[in-house]
C-alpha cells in the first residue's frame, strides 16, 4: 500500500490554485477553458483522454497530475485492467522512472476508490 497521500496533495494543490486563480484570473480561466475543451468527448471518448492525460502525467513525473487524473478515471468507470495496460505502456516508453510513478498511480488508484 502506498504511503503517498494523494488526497492531501490534491487538497493542498487546490488551495494553492485558488490563490493563483485570484492573483491571475485571466491566465487561470484560459487554462481551465483549454482543459475543458481538450478533455471534452469527441472522436476520442473522455475515459481514453483521461488515460492519455494520466500517461503523460506519469512520464512527466507529476504527482498532482496522477492524483487528479486517477480520480477522474475512477469517476468515468475505468477498470483496473485498463489502468494496468496503460501503465505498462508508460513503463515501456518511460523506463525505470515511469515505473516508479506507475507504482505511485496504482497506490493512488487504491487510495482514491470510493469508501463503502
Amino acid at each position: 500500500m502506498s504511503t503517498f497521500d494523494h488526497t492531501a496533495l490534491m487538497q493542498d494543490l487546490n488551495t494553492h490554485m485558488a490563490s493563483l486563480r485570484k492573483a491571475q484570473p485571466e491566465a487561470m480561466a484560459g487554462f481551465g477553458q483549454l482543459a475543458k475543451a481538450s478533455m471534452a468527448a469527441g472522436a476520442i471518448d473522455a475515459k481514453t483522454k483521461e488515460l492519455i492525460a494520466l500517461a503523460i502525467g506519469i512520464t512527466q513525473r507529476c504527482s498532482g497530475c496522477i492524483g487528479f487524473h486517477v480520480k477522474a478515471l475512477i469517476r468515468l468507470g475505468c477498470t483496473r485492467a485498463e489502468l494496468d495496460e496503460m501503465l505498462a505502456i508508460c513503463v515501456y516508453m518511460g523506463g525505470g522512472p515511469a515505473l516508479m510513478y506507475a507504482a505511485e498511480a496504482t497506490g493512488a488508484w487504491e487510495q482514491l476508490q470510493p469508501k463503502g
